[in-house]
């Protein structure tokens, strides 16, 4: 017989049940570093630090993304989404991964579905050389319609405080290189889902080479590797994120100094071009909303910027003005 709260809607038992498949899954992203296990009530971290470090902090979610998950029955991308966004969040100050925490908010737990976005979580700290030492997960009947659930996560990383990467070296003359995205990431879902809400998501449309389902659950990548090794080179980095390029680019600036983006220096993915003209979206507005194809901007010297292209697979897609602090789009 079911106990009270299963009744409810809260499932103690499928709960401890799930939790106690996902060590497997998650030892695997554990270095000498991690201690103890994973459900207690907190994770333990052995830092051995050398240097000056400073410790980097940032949380963030997936947005409606979700929502094409659910609707495609895929749920490990997302979580994949999760970990790379929130390293890549860091990797713009220089920071490299220590570890990450997940929430998981849910009417009821799937196993099937729980199963899928651990994969996902382990899968992409594994990659990030980051370990996944705990999290949440909630059962909440009457918050989340059936099916659905909601994620957020939790990443710290660290940097030397002589190499945190602040922009405070840009000037005028310097050049901006971009690293190619590989579609939306986790950003402008919500305007995406209304332009295709038509639109079957097992459909192909013409230029795309995926469904379009497969094309909106693209992961997000992770930078964070090129970054690293570009360090030295690097004066400043904005992970092209919500608001896109005019209100990312420009979190990097020194005060005085413009950002001047010519959009005819790169082609902008299928995707986009889609979305705009289905949309009948302003290309101002575009810029403001999507990555356009570019998913991370240096800001490196002009003497550098054509092998940091190279490096980077990408382009170099403007210049650094004087300016007040803003992002020109030309």
């Amino acid at each position: 017989m079911k106990s009270a709260y299963a009744r409810a809607g809260v499932d103690l038992a499928l709960a401890n049940s799930l939790k106690g498949r996902i060590q497997r899954l998650v030892r695997a992203t554990h270095g000498p570093e991690v201690l103890g296990k994973i459900g207690g009530f907190g994770g333990l971290f052995r830092a051995d630090f050398k240097g000056a470090p400073v410790l980097v902090s940032s949380v963030d979610g997936v947005g409606t993304k979700l929502k094409v998950a659910f609707a495609m029955n895929r749920h490990d991308t997302v979580a994949q989404d999760l970990v790379n966004h929130c390293v890549n969040d860091i990797a713009v100050l220089g920071a490299r991964p220590l570890f990450f925490l997940d929430y998981i908010g849910a009417e009821k737990l799937e196993p099937a579905v729980f199963d899928a976005l651990l994969s996902g979580f382990s899968r992409a700290c594994k990659a990030a050389g980051c370990a996944l030492i705990g999290g949440e997960t909630a059962q909440m009947p009457g918050m989340y319609k059936r099916g659905e659930y909601d994620l957020a996560g939790c990443i710290v990383g660290v940097v030397d405080q002589k190499k945190i990467l602040d922009g405070k070296k840009i000037g005028p003359g310097d050049a901006v290189v971009g690293i190619p995205s590989n579609g939306l990431h986790t950003n402008g879902y919500s305007l995406a889902r209304r332009i295709f809400k038509n639109v079957k998501l097992d459909e192909k449309l013409p230029g795309l080479k995926l469904t379009l389902g497969g094309e909106l659950l693209r992961v997000h990548r992770n930078y964070q590797p090129l970054l690293a090794s570009l360090r030295p080179m690097l004066k400043g980095a904005a992970h092209i994120t919500g608001g896109g390029l005019v209100d990312n680019l420009d979190r990097v600036l020194p005060p005085g100094c413009d950002a001047v983006i010519e959009t005819r220096r790169w082609k902008r993915p299928a995707i986009f071009r889609i979305l705009q003209e289905r949309g009948k979206v302003a290309g101002a507005e575009m810029y403001q909303v999507f990555n356009m194809g570019v998913g991370m901007a240096l800001v490196v010297s002009a003497a550098d910027a054509p092998a940091v292209a190279r490096r980077v697979r990408g382009w170099v897609i403007g210049s650094i003005a004087r300016g007040a602090g803003k992002v020109r789009i030309v």
